[in-house]
């Protein structure tokens, strides 16, 4: 049983992040589901953006560390996850942490210092192929840096599946991969929580 922190994507703490996290409850994991937005939930991008755009990126990595910290006692590791905004901030909490256990990454990855570095820091990304928020330029280059920081990663590309597919309320919505993307990951999450 991993212990996890599921960060929500910039839309905020919608039904599929709380779908999600049923998921890897009924799996045997405890999660965590921070709300990062006191609330507000999004359907409209522009909105969504206007809202992380007014809060910023400083004071969300701070709310998703707050949010981390309670959970940090003793020999708890923990595995951070999230959904694209929320996959960027869970990299960055993991990359920062000693002790992470792993790292899922949602339809998002964030960039990383040149002296990031980890020891074999299992880290697993799902996105949709093509993703216009991750060219495959920046996912070359990310893979080659976080491999270079020391994480063992692997990489799941869904082709014809939107941006965000896990979320059914979403357009980018495809659920044959949504499926595929669970089963992958829950099969990570084991294989984590056995070692």
């Amino acid at each position: 049983m991993a212990q996890i922190l599921l960060l929500h994507s910039i839309y905020g703490l919608r039904p599929a992040v709380h779908t999600a996290a049923e998921r890897l409850r009924a799996a045997g994991h405890q999660v965590e589901v921070p709300d990062l937005y006191d609330g507000k939930v999004f359907d409209d991008i522009e909105e969504a953006a206007a809202h992380r755009e007014e809060i910023g990126s400083d004071d969300l990595l701070r709310r998703a560390v707050s949010a981390a910290a309670p959970l940090l006692t003793g020999d708890t590791r923990l595995v951070y996850a999230g959904f694209s905004l929320g996959g960027a901030l869970a990299q960055n909490l993991a990359l920062a942490d000693e002790k992470a256990l792993g790292l899922l990454l949602l339809h998002g990855t964030s960039d990383l210092r040149e002296d990031a570095k980890v020891e074999d820091l299992p880290v697993q990304l799902h996105l949709a192929e093509p993703d216009p928020f991750e060219t495959d330029d920046w996912l070359n280059s990310w893979y080659l840096r976080m491999r270079a920081a020391g994480a063992d990663v692997e990489m799941h590309r869904y082709r014809g599946a939107g941006h965000l597919y896990t979320d059914p309320e979403l357009p980018d919505y495809d659920e044959e991969a949504a499926e595929r993307t669970w089963a992958v990951a829950l099969a990570f999450l084991d294989d984590l929580d056995s070692d």
